[in-house]
């Protein structure tokens, strides 16, 4: 009798007279792929967590363009209310001490100087951010470009200090002392002066916008091109003082001693008069004077000026209400920013439904193409596994097996297929099925050949 050779459970022939007796090839059992009206909801799952993600995300950036502009629309006063970058005074520790001969490092933010002696030291470009240096004696020290922003300086004394492009955004110095101090081009944007001595200081081209210099002394200064606008001289001792060129528009000058002060060229657009002593005051070419309320007898006044004593001509009867956009004084010109950010928004919501429209467009046409893919995919895995259902089918009634590594070859690829199935979800991902079926297809043509030849099938 031939002799039959055992292989992975199977025997394979090695004579056309070997004993027909087999075992057939055991395997895994052919399972139908689900139908496409089963698998539609994982697939309007994965639709719906697509267009939720993409949607949040285009939300997220609409939400964020509209805190930004909120922000930009804000006034001034709040766009620069920033808080301190540190804790003042939470630095290192000098408090009372002499100074004097020290070699200070760069950076002293938030260093605590209550009280320290720093005549004559040299600051120059030093960090003092959010430093306090409250009382403490800067006589002829050396500030040039120091940033003291944040600082604390409530009562120290710059006198005669160099203060040339020094940073002292929103700072306190309530009380201190800089007479004759040299500030150059200094900021000083929304700080608080008030009641500052600041005596024959030189402060050309230095930045004031937004300060509060109430009751502050400037008796004699030289505030030649400074940026004033909406800063606050409420009471503010400025006889003699020179204001050539200055940028004061809606600043407040109430009840300020001004007399002999010189406003050459000075644009005082919306600025506020009332109480203020304009006596002797010198405004060439000033532009936009309105002295409205104020007292004392100015010279050269502008032929288009508003004179002191000058009675405000009053609005007609029943026309007192301020209309939508009007100018008032100390307001800025322009469209609220309110209404700016009401135009603004109606176009962001706009955008976002024009964008909203086309994702949706876009996710219709995924669903229909994806369908397509996969019903196609779903039928050929189907078809493959009823050829292996037919092989199988035919091997048992013929009583005879086939090679088992190109078997279980298509097995394995029947498998895969349907795994590639299960894990798609677009339909470049369906070519994996495809490529599966393809393989497992070479097997099954390789099994028939093998039996045809030992004339297993018909």
């Amino acid at each position: 009798m031939p002799e039959c050779v055992p292989v992975s459970g199977l025997q394979v022939r090695l004579k056309t007279t070997c004993e027909t007796r087999s075992v057939p090839p055991r395997r895994l059992p052919v399972r139908r792929f689900t139908p496409l009206s089963v698998a539609a909801p994982s697939l309007s799952r994965f639709v719906s967590r697509f267009v939720s993600r993409s949607l949040s995300r285009l939300l997220s950036l609409v939400l964020l363009a509209f805190v930004s502009l909120a922000f930009l629309t804000l006034p001034a006063t709040a766009a620069h209310a920033a808080s301190a970058p540190c804790k003042p005074g939470s630095g290192v520790k000098l408090r009372g001490k002499d100074l004097t001969s020290a070699t200070l490092p760069y950076s002293m933010r938030c260093a605590d100087l209550t009280g320290a002696k720093l005549d004559g030291v040299d600051l120059t470009a030093k960090d003092l951010t959010g430093a306090v240096l409250r009382k403490a004696s800067l006589k002829e020290a050396d500030l040039g470009q120091a940033r003291l922003d944040y600082a604390d300086l409530r009562g120290a004394d710059f006198s005669d200090a160099d203060l040339g492009q020094m940073q002292a955004k929103q700072a306190n110095l309530r009380g201190a002392i800089l007479a004759d101090a040299d500030a150059v081009q200094a900021e000083f944007p929304h700080s608080d002066l008030t009641g500052a001595v600041l005596t024959r200081a030189v402060l050309t081209q230095a930045n004031l916008t937004d300060a509060k210099l109430v009751d502050a002394d400037l008796k004699d200064a030289t505030l030649g091109q400074i940026k004033g606008r909406t800063a606050d001289f409420t009471r503010a001792k400025l006889g003699e003082a020179k204001l050539g060129q200055a940028h004061l528009e809606h600043a407040v000058l109430r009840d300020a001693d001004l007399s002999e002060a010189e406003f050459t060229q000075a644009d005082l657009d919306g600025a506020d008069f009332h109480g203020a002593n304009v006596d002797k005051a010198s405004f060439i070419q000033a532009d936009d004077v309105d002295l409205t309320g104020a007292t004392g007898t100015p010279k050269d006044l502008p032929d288009d000026a508003v004179a002191p004593g000058a009675v405000a001509e009053e609005e007609p009867a029943g026309d007192r209400t301020t209309t939508w956009g009007q100018d008032l004084p100390g307001r800025p010109k322009g469209p609220s920013p309110a209404l700016v950010l009401v135009i603004v928004s109606g176009l962001g919501l706009s955008l976002t439904l024009i964008l909203w429209g086309v994702a949706h467009r876009r996710r219709e046409r995924f669903v229909a193409e994806m369908a397509v893919a996969r019903h196609a995919a779903e039928e050929d895995v189907t078809r493959f596994g009823e050829e292996i259902d037919a092989l199988d089918f035919e091997m048992k009634i013929n009583q005879v097996s086939g090679p088992a590594h190109e078997w279980r070859a298509a097995l394995d690829a029947y498998e895969a297929a349907k795994q590639a199935l299960h894990v798609a979800q677009t339909p470049y991902d369906l070519q994996a099925a495809a490529v599966a079926v393809g393989r497992g297809r070479q097997a099954l043509h390789v099994v028939r050949s093998r039996l045809s030849a030992t004339g297993g099938t018909h």
